[in-house]
């Protein structure tokens, strides 16, 4: 049966690295959380094991509920304390005699196109499941990265971990933008915080978290997800002018910015966007991407650099485009 987990989980990541029995520890580490709402239906979601006798899960998860519990397989185990940071949609639950391994814990700060694995109760699977996914952006974000990756996961996986391939945590998957396939997760090192804190609360848990606040007031990031995934550039050229104003050396503002031109075919614009981008940040393999195809007929010596550069930073990035530059 842990073969065939594996098995499935290497399936769904082209997994170049990755370490067997850490990924295995990372299944392994994912329970469900359940509780009855005020209504009587019956609430669930997913958590990780991070602690001695500590799981960690989303706060919405816990919504609604006065006497939540834990489940893996057929076992449950009853919940002693919580604490929380509903900003953050992170409580930290304190369970009965867990007796389970924790998982290592790692970083947010995290490279464009990593690989990482989701796992979680999708759809309230009785056994956790996996999907394969690479990092498509990180956002700083009070101490750590708020992480968009194509990880997808659904109802019931909210509080599951997103793991690099060494089997750390490196997020715990909290929201989507709905209907437009945008998985984000809140970055590790807020759970490490809460970890820290002193002070415990009481059942239910309520407060708003930073993904439900009003739309003026989320970040930009957020504001331009659901426009741009559904290819409204009229709109999304105003929001990203107005984060480039704000953050003027934020390399993903001026990427959306050049992106969205791209879309609409203002390719001067677009140039002009993606070079504030790669001047941002040189490592940023988005922008360079893009530069290598948008230069390749005006100007070829440019293009090839930008492609030589992108070569050196992200060969698979880089084999998208080999054709254009390598005949």
């Amino acid at each position: 049966m842990k073969n065939l987990i594996l098995s499935l989980i290497l399936l769904s990541t082209t997994a170049a690295a990755y370490d067997q029995a850490a990924l295995m520890h990372a299944y392994n580490s994912v329970v469900m959380i359940r509780g009855y709402q005020e209504n009587g239906s019956l609430g669930y979601g997913s958590g990780v094991i991070v602690g001695e006798n500590e799981i960690v899960t989303n706060c919405h998860v816990l919504r609604g509920t006065k006497k939540p519990w834990v489940s893996q397989g057929d076992t449950t185990y009853s919940i002693v304390s919580v604490k929380s940071n509903s900003w953050h949609d992170l409580c930290l639950l304190e369970v009965h005699n867990l007796n389970r391994t924790p998982i290592p814990l790692g970083t947010s700060v995290l490279n464009k196109n990593d690989e990482v694995v989701g796992i979680g109760h999708s759809n309230g699977a009785p056994v956790p499941l996996t999907i394969g996914g690479l990092i498509i952006a990180t956002y700083p974000n009070q101490n750590g990265n708020l992480i968009l990756s194509s990880a997808k996961f659904r109802l019931g996986a909210s509080g599951s971990g997103l793991f690099n391939m060494n089997g750390e945590l490196v997020g715990i998957n909290t929201f989507k933008t709905t209907g437009y396939g945008t998985y984000y997760a809140v970055p590790v090192e807020w759970l490490k915080e809460l970890m820290a804190k002193k002070e415990f609360d009481d059942f239910p848990i309520d407060g708003k978290a930073l993904w439900e606040e009003d739309e003026e007031k989320k970040p930009y990031y957020l504001r331009i997800a659901v426009p741009k995934a559904k290819m409204e550039w009229e709109k999304v050229v105003p929001l990203a002018k107005e984060w480039t104003k704000t953050e003027p050396n934020n390399t993903e503002a001026w990427y959306e910015l050049g992106y969205a031109y791209l879309s609409m075919e203002k390719y001067i614009e677009a140039k002009e966007a993606f070079i504030k981008s790669n001047q941002c940040d040189k490592n940023n393999i988005d922008p360079l991407f893009e530069l290598a195809k948008l230069f390749k007929e005006d100007d070829p010596t440019v293009a090839y650099a930008y492609y030589q550069k992108l070569n050196q930073i992200n060969l698979d990035k880089a084999l998208e485009i080999k054709d254009l530059f390598e005949k």
